[in-house]
């Protein structure tokens, strides 16, 4: 069992950054696949960043890259994303998740774990 709880959220203005991070409990938080996803109001889920176990890669979605950054801290259990040149499109609440397979690292249903979420809000 992993929980979860997302932390950093709040108001921010146009091209302002967040950083978000998602703390882990339990003693094997290196060895799972962590990512954010987010959801907008009226809107479906989406994936927005993963970073695989150590030494891995992490993705990007289109939509955040070059401005989001993934990174993970396995001494601290602790997952952060560094989003910066944010837009009021990116309001949204984000919330982390956690899985044990390497596959399929867009796909929300195959998240084993999730946090409880965050509220980031971009003005213009």
């Amino acid at each position: 069992q992993v929980q979860l709880v997302e932390s950093g959220g709040g108001l921010v203005q146009a091209g302002g950054s967040l950083r978000l991070s998602c703390a882990a409990s339990g003693r094997t938080f290196s060895s799972y696949v962590m990512a954010w996803f987010r959801r907008a109001p009226g809107k479906e889920r989406e994936f927005v960043a993963a970073a695989r176990r150590s030494g891995g890669s992490s993705d990007y979605a289109d939509s955040v890259k070059g401005r989001f950054t993934i990174s993970r801290d396995n001494a601290k259990n602790t997952l952060y994303l560094q989003m910066n040149s944010l837009k009021p499109e990116d309001t949204a609440v984000y919330y982390c998740a956690a899985r044990k397979l390497d596959v399929r690292l867009r796909a929300a249903e195959a998240y084993d774990y999730w946090g409880q979420g965050t509220q980031v809000t971009v003005s213009s």
